[in-house]
């Protein structure tokens, strides 16, 4: 029994022994233990060995970390989707009030131009008054330019007639 070979996690510590004193390396120390890995130590070898609680503690808030980290990452398109839908949703409404203006002007254009219509002959009839009214007037003047002539052709002729009877 004294010949047997000791198993692996053995081998590997009295190997971890053997090179600690070689390859010192003072970035891989625990701060609890002292040097926990080696250059000739596996993943599997390392974890044979006793369990740091410092270690863990600090392993289980990097993983707590990189749980925030890719949390956040994940959710921040979401949340840029999130907006983007509000401001969607946003300009809708916008897009409907356009609507019902537009529907309103539309329907108070057509109101319009129907009234327009009805007032149409009208305003031809008043035009064709108004064309009227102007005849009558140049007419009225020609009328008053004719009378005052006239009664200057009277008044001439009473003068003569008054003048020849002296």
């Amino acid at each position: 029994m004294d010949n047997e070979q000791p198993t692996t996690s053995a081998n590997a510590a009295q190997a971890q022994n053997q090179t600690k004193d070689q390859d010192h390396n003072p970035m891989l120390d625990s701060p609890m233990r002292g040097p926990t890995l080696s250059t000739s130590t596996s993943s599997f070898e390392a974890l044979a060995h006793a369990h740091d609680p410092n270690l863990s503690k600090l392993a289980t808030k990097m993983f707590q970390k990189t749980e925030d980290y890719i949390s956040h990452e994940l959710n921040a398109p979401l949340e840029d989707y999130k907006l983007l839908e509000e401001m969607n949703r946003a300009t809708i409404g916008k897009y409907k009030d356009m609507r019902q203006i537009a529907e309103n002007l539309n329907v108070g254009t057509s109101e319009l131009c129907g009234k327009f219509q009805q007032l149409a002959p009208l305003m031809q009839q008043i035009d064709e008054i108004s064309d009227t009214v102007d005849k009558l007037e140049a007419a009225a003047y020609k009328l008053d330019a004719y009378s005052i002539a006239l009664e200057n052709r009277v008044k001439c002729v009473l003068q003569r007639k008054s003048h020849a009877g002296h």
